[in-house]
């Protein structure tokens, strides 16, 4: 029973990807944000470094840094939070 409820939990897990690039602050500040929200609500971060792909580099380098979840941005530059709560409740 209980490794039905992880995977049950798994399915719905939320997973945030932040396109950052090194020595930006702008990224660093993002990232902290979302670490931060992650203390209250869980959810998977994973952060991409758009100057290792040519194609990220191209889509987000003057954008940087990018919030998305399952596709969609959801902000650009500074965390918006009310975007990311938004988004949240309407996966829970």
């Amino acid at each position: 029973m209980h490794s039905t409820s992880r995977s049950a939990l798994n399915k719905r897990a939320v997973k945030f990807t932040v396109y950052s690039r090194a020595y930006c602050h702008l990224c660093d500040d993002m990232i902290a944000g979302l670490r931060a929200l992650q203390v209250a609500t869980p959810f998977e971060l994973l952060v991409v470094d758009i100057d290792s792909n040519a194609r990220f580099e191209a889509q987000y380098g003057e954008f940087v840094p990018v919030l998305a979840a399952a596709g969609v941005e959801l902000c650009h530059h500074h965390l918006d939070i009310a975007k990311v709560n938004e988004y949240l409740g309407k996966t829970r």
